[in-house]
């Protein structure tokens, strides 16, 4: 009896040290925008690489909701992909870590979704959980207007943005 409880609780530990060391790989953005969804294509693009592991997450957060908070907070870390105004050329991309995250988030109003991305990241920091390792990847868009295909810079900052997550030591 001992020696079941002794693996069940081992099994516990387990799951417990899984779930607190899960990375989400978020891309947000809309695909009906053409740069703007840049995010969810770097999802789609990821999926043949990361797409089986089991600590990694790799969710289409669209153009992001509150419902999206629990998932932030469930992580210790956080990948953010997403268009952005970087004041630079398009399809140029831009890695923010954990402050320099918060701030460039917290200084001007980039994000066109109806949450903004530092909505979600204030209610996990009000919460006491807030993911410990945070990144942006952020690509600067060329057009944001009705299309479904990306623009061909921002389809060429592609491969920069997979290897920038596949750095992020997860």
């Amino acid at each position: 009896m001992i020696f079941f409880f002794f693996l069940f609780f081992c099994f516990l530990f387990l799951l417990l040290f899984l779930l607190a060391h899960t990375v989400l790989i978020l891309g947000i953005g809309n695909n009906l925008l053409t740069d703007e969804g840049i995010g969810i294509h770097a999802i789609t693009a990821l999926i043949p690489d990361l797409g089986q592991a089991e600590h990694i997450r790799l969710l289409d957060g669209g153009t992001l909701s509150f419902t999206l908070a629990a998932e932030i907070e469930s992580v210790n870390h956080l990948i953010v992909i997403d268009a952005a105004q970087l004041n630079s050329p398009p399809g140029t991309v831009k890695i923010f870590n954990n402050d320099a995250m918060d701030h460039f988030l917290g200084h001007s109003k980039r994000s066109v979704h109806e949450v903004g991305l530092l909505d979600l990241m204030d209610i996990a920091r009000l919460t006491d959980h807030l993911p410990e390792q945070r990144t942006l990847i952020a690509v600067q868009p060329e057009i944001l207007t009705w299309g479904e295909q990306l623009t061909p810079a921002a389809a060429s900052a592609l491969p920069t943005i997979i290897s920038a997550v596949k750095k992020q030591q997860i």
